[in-house]
């Protein structure tokens, strides 16, 4: 860590300290016209405030709440907080995906940080792609920057039973389709499945992608699981403000934090956790932009190594993310396997090892020791084969174990609307063994690789009391889904991978334990296929779909853009 600095040494000491300037002058004037005096600000570290709040955005609704919390903080620690507005990526509603945007939001935190007067950064965010999107801008910026996550949302409740968000609504829309929910039922439910502000309380995406946050050290011990509603959520928020002060001084930097020993402890953290295959996507991109090369085989030769042990709603059977919390959060899960961490690299509030320090498990059934673990091994594995032969993966511990070496018939649909549209029609002949296949719905032909990759089951399966079926896609799905889904099959269809090429008859062998996934066709039929194959016309002819077109790399790469993903400098623009 680098010695404090001196107040002329702030980066915003540039735009608000240089004497003589026209410039710096003029930069004071507007100051005034903001309502400031020099004595405020001039001399003090300038904190920015990223904020993803929005009205439309459930997850995230508290944070404008949130953001006066921290610049309370800023505030004691001396420093000067200023609140920046950024795009705020709604899994609910933003379509055709927020993992569209992800990227635009990187661009944006990156750009911000780097052009304003700031000296360090809180980032306020915790829906799904907005962590990893706050994360990657600020380590391309490299401005000392700490993550404030959102909180998981309280439980939802009905009719005696605890619900998990997006996990039971999967569950129960499928008991309706079965014909056994009514409709007002459903409606009751809906009523009692997201009862706060927060995102999911399952471990799905955004629960992970916090977790993932924290374990790489971009947030204070113990936030990530803190429930959004708490009232120490709002006291983590004004220590984060403090904290922020204090990086700003020292100008610890995310390229200090973010280092190859810190991604592989994220790795073992998701996997740990039975967190979502959308971590897989997330944590090559941030690595990336790290200038590390993390690998789909990374994830593989990790997940053999360690057990899950977070009971946590869909990969665990029981819990959801307050009982976690209460159970001692994740310093408490890291501290059962310390023996696989980096214990004395730095996060942003000192060594790994001094974060867990005193860390203790109040419930081992919610997070289970390693004698008793909720699976032997991580909870996501990598295949390779002829259909994917730059990757897929699954989450296995989410899956019916009888699926899980299985051969059957694909039935081949070439969208998601179609998929809608006919899954229920009666010649396509689907029964509990055959292979839902779906294509053209990977980064670019979804467009954005959207989360449609728990294919639903024909109604007439459900009402024989089917629940899981093999399925297969060059999607994604929702951290809070399960089954035996196939995903992020690499190349994708859209641009003439492997499943462009499956037709519907052929037979699919899934391998979970020999990590394969192999279509039954011999090589020279698949040939003779391919030079038939055409390319389908583009999604978008301009605007950011079309850059998006043009930059975006495959799944087994993290879906970034080319030109943030390459090595490079950019040079710190000149303020005078």
């Amino acid at each position: 860590m680098t010695d404090r600095k001196r107040p002329e040494e702030l980066r915003s000491h540039q735009w608000y300290g240089t004497e003589g300037q026209l410039r710096t002058w003029s930069h004071n004037a507007r100051m005034r016209q903001l309502g400031y005096e020099a004595e405020e600000y001039r001399g003090r570290p300038v904190i920015a405030v990223l904020n993803t709040w929005s009205d439309i955005n459930p997850c995230h609704v508290h944070l404008r709440e949130r953001a006066e919390a921290v610049k309370r903080g800023v505030w004691q620690a001396g420093g000067f907080p200023l609140e920046f507005p950024v795009a705020t990526l709604s899994e609910t509603y933003q379509k055709p995906t927020p993992m569209l945007y992800r990227n635009l939001l990187a661009m944006e935190t990156e750009e911000l940080l780097r052009s304003y007067p700031i000296d360090a950064a809180v980032l306020l965010g915790g829906c799904d792609k907005s962590t990893p999107a706050l994360l990657m801008g600020a380590s391309s910026a490299d401005v000392p920057s700490i993550f404030v996550p959102a909180g998981p949302m309280l439980p939802g409740h009905w009719r005696g039973e605890t619900l998990g968000s997006g996990t039971d609504m999967w569950k129960y829309w499928d008991e309706h389709r079965a014909g056994n929910l009514t409709d007002c039922e459903l409606r009751e439910l809906q009523g009692g499945l997201a009862r706060s502000p927060g995102h999911c309380m399952t471990m799905g995406t955004a629960s992970t992608m916090t977790a993932a946050a924290e374990a790489l050290g971009m947030t204070l011990p113990g936030a990530s699981a803190i429930p959004a509603v708490d009232s120490g959520h709002e006291r983590m928020a004004a220590a984060s403000g403090r904290r922020a002060v204090e990086l700003a001084w020292t100008g610890l930097k995310p390229s200090e934090i973010l280092t190859r020993d810190a991604f592989e402890d994220a790795v073992t953290t998701v996997l740990g956790l039975g967190g979502s295959t959308n971590a897989v996507i997330h944590l090559i991109a941030m690595a990336g932009r790290a200038g590390i090369k993390l690998t789909l085989d990374d994830f593989d030769r990790i997940a053999r190594t360690v057990p899950v042990l977070a009971n946590v709603r869909p990969g665990g059977q029981t819990y959801l993310m307050e009982d976690f919390y209460f159970a001692g959060g994740l310093p408490a899960f890291l501290s059962r396997i310390t023996d696989l961490l980096h214990l004395d690299r730095p996060t942003v509030n000192g060594t790994l090892g001094e974060q867990l320090e005193g860390a203790v498990v109040h419930n081992d059934d919610v997070i289970r020791t390693r004698e008793n673990p909720v699976a032997d091994e991580g909870g996501v594995a990598v295949l390779r084969g002829n259909l994917c032969p730059d990757g897929a993966v699954i989450k296995h511990i989410s899956a019916e174990r009888h699926l899980l070496k299985h051969t059957g018939r694909a039935v081949v649909f070439d969208d998601y609307k179609t998929m809608q549209r006919t899954i229920n029609d009666p010649s396509l002949n689907i029964t509990a063994d055959s292979v839902l296949v779906l294509r053209n719905a990977g980064p670019k032909g979804g467009p954005g690789m959207p989360e449609y990759g728990m294919l639903p089951l024909p109604d007439h399966l459900l009402k024989q009391g089917v629940r899981d079926m093999v399925r297969i896609s060059d999607a994604r799905m929702s951290g809070t889904s399960y089954g035996t889904c196939v995903l992020h099959v690499a190349p994708e269809s859209y641009i003439g991978g492997p499943l462009a090429l499956v037709r519907t008859g052929d037979l699919i062998t899934l391998d979970v334990a020999a990590r394969t996934l192999q279509l039954d066709v011999d090589d020279e039929e698949l040939e003779r296929r391919r030079a038939e194959w055409a390319p389908p016309p583009a999604r978008y002819e301009r605007g950011y779909g079309a850059l998006y077109n043009e930059q975006i790399t495959q799944a087994d790469t993290g879906c970034d853009f080319e030109f943030l993903a390459r090595p490079g400098k950019v040079q710190d623009p000149y303020a005078g």
